[in-house]
């Protein structure tokens, strides 16, 4: 269940609200008794990059140059 705090509570006590949305806590910011905003925790990064997952996947042909017609593919000339 979310907590509804008015704007004026919310400054007065930002670090604490922030801690509780941090701990997954929904709060909702009103303005004049209307819900205005809400205050959530950032996403976690969930990009899942790890250096050197990919070695010994790639053999020497991964590193030969591009054909004329791939290199011109991606300087967009026809």
């Amino acid at each position: 269940m979310p907590i509804i705090v008015n704007v004026q509570e919310a400054k007065t006590h930002l670090s604490r609200l922030m801690e509780q949305a941090h701990q997954g806590q929904e709060i909702i910011l009103a303005k004049g008794g209307k819900p205005y905003a809400r205050l959530v925790p950032l996403a976690a990064d969930t990009s899942g990059r790890r250096p050197g997952r990919i070695r010994g996947r790639l053999d020497d042909a991964f590193f030969d140059p591009l054909p004329e017609s791939e290199l011109k593919a991606w300087e967009g000339q026809p």
